[in-house]
Parts: C-alpha cells; structure tokens; sequence
C-alpha cells in the first residue's frame, strides 16, 4: 500500500549532507555528554573548547565537504569564539589553568599565548594567593597594596607554595 512517502525520502545529495553534518556534530554531542555525565572542572573545559575549535577549523577548510557544511562549520566557529573570549575576562579560568597539575603555565606555551598574557595569568595567582593569605590578618588598604604589585611571586609569598604551583613549567 502506499502512503504517500516517497516524496519525503531523501536525495542522495541530502543523505551526503547528513553524513558530513554528522561527522561534524559528533564532537558537540560527545562533548555534551561528558560534561553531562561527570564532574567537569574548569581546567578541563578550555582544552575541550581548543578541541572543538580546532575541530571546526579544519572542516571550515576542507575542500572535500560541500560548501554548506563548511560555511556552517565556519559560523559554528564564530559562535565558539565569541563564548571563548568571555573566557579571557574570567580571572578564575586563568588560576584554574594554572594550578592545574597537567597545565599549569606550560598550557599557555603550547597555545601560543602572548607572553604578556601569560606573564598576568602567573601575577593573578600570585595576587590571589597572597589576599588568600593576608584575608585574616590584613589592615584596611594592604589588599590594594597588594593588587599593585607588578612583579609575580615576590618573596613575602612562602617558597614551597611558588615552587609547587610554577613546577614543571615546560
């Protein structure tokens, strides 16, 4: 019997669009799933993020997709960057990188980060740990004192705590 269906079935055209759009969004749902069903950390989520972007990067470029997936590819990439800047503004991003015992600064490094910005993600955990230490016995004002400092990790910090949070700095 006949339903009426044939004229839904898709082309093989639309199935070769399928199939690439798939290969694309499997990374998204992967990556949904995992932070779904475990107890992410923010350290984990900027190498997921460089993972995606890359990911998306290279099928924007591949000449061996039809040109509707790479331009989707493309404006998915836009999307993730516009999420990933909001990122550079979040100081607790930058000391989860850091302290984290696989990145540390060494992820900085290898992404390429201007020397400047890796410089101010070391003096923001420095910074920090020092308020951290000083919030019980500060005077009023010696917070901004300390905020001001331009130079990471002075010496008033404990050399154990420096020690362990820059090691293996690749």
């Amino acid at each position: 019997r006949d339903l009426g269906l044939r004229a839904l079935e898709l082309t093989d055209c639309e199935w070769a669009i399928l199939e690439q759009l798939h290969n694309i969004l499997k990374i998204l749902k992967d990556t949904t799933l995992f932070f779904s069903h475990s107890t992410p950390n923010l350290a984990i989520v900027i190498p997921v993020m460089d993972l995606i972007d890359e990911t998306l990067t290279t099928c924007s470029m591949n000449q061996q997709l039809l040109p509707s997936i790479r331009v989707a590819a493309g404006l998915a990439k836009k999307t993730l960057n516009c999420h990933y800047e909001l990122t550079d503004s979040s100081e607790v991003y930058r000391i989860a990188m850091v302290l984290h015992p696989r990145h540390k600064l060494a992820y900085f490094k290898r992404v390429k980060w201007e020397q400047q910005w890796i410089n101010t993600a070391e003096t923001l955990v420095c910074n920090t740990y020092k308020l951290c230490l000083n919030a019980d016995n500060s005077d009023p004002g010696e917070d901004e004192e300390i905020l001001e400092t331009t130079r990471p990790c002075d010496s008033s910090i404990p050399v154990s705590a420096i020690s362990f949070i820059f090691s293996s700095v690749v």
